[in-house]
């Protein structure tokens, strides 16, 4: 679609980013990119790997500069990862350069969504719902103070969440667009 922003989906571990946003691409025609597995690509390793060997703080590094180079794109969908938010930085280029949408997810639909998932270092823990409702607390009012959009993901299905994506962005856009 001709005169949308770039789109820049920010929001927790299991909120759906890489998929609404492949969806939201397609449904685009536009480039779809994932900060996460452009990081693993460019580095020739997994998450996991580059978090024991360079500690969190080493993995935000790289994350920053990812996030520096594909958000001035142009035409594309970016899912971010679930820490992105963290660094002033981020939040402000992210801000800069496109429309960055919320995909809110429950504490209890994170679960759900993670529940099987290895590749999630931060939820290497005995207790995740521990975890993940510390980093909601920590993290929702950076995702509010960040986002143009706040979209919620739990009990829809990702064409629902894209079609209202779709939807509000128009709105955005174009605020004469009658409403759907």
């Amino acid at each position: 679609m001709q005169g949308f922003p770039n789109l820049f989906l920010i929001g927790p571990m299991g909120a759906g980013k890489s998929t609404i946003g492949r969806l939201l691409a397609a449904e685009l025609q536009r480039d779809f990119v994932d900060s996460d597995h452009e990081i693993q690509a460019r580095c020739g390793a997994d998450i996991p790997w580059i978090f024991d060997v360079e500690g969190e703080a080493g993995f935000r590094l790289r994350e920053c500069a990812i996030i520096d180079e594909l958000s001035q794109r142009g035409d594309i969908v970016l899912a971010t990862g679930g820490g992105v938010v963290m660094h002033e930085d981020n939040r402000q280029v992210l801000r800069e350069r496109g429309t960055v949408i919320y995909l809110y997810a429950t504490v209890e639909q994170q679960l759900r969504r993670t529940a099987k998932d290895r590749n999630r270092p931060l939820l290497r823990s005995s207790d995740p719902e521990a975890v993940l409702r510390g980093l909601f607390e920590t993290r929702d009012p950076l995702y509010r103070a960040t986002a143009d959009l706040l979209v919620r993901t739990d009990r829809r299905g990702p064409r629902s969440v894209v079609n209202d994506i779709l939807r509000r962005v128009t709105r955005l856009v174009d605020p004469l667009q009658t409403k759907a």
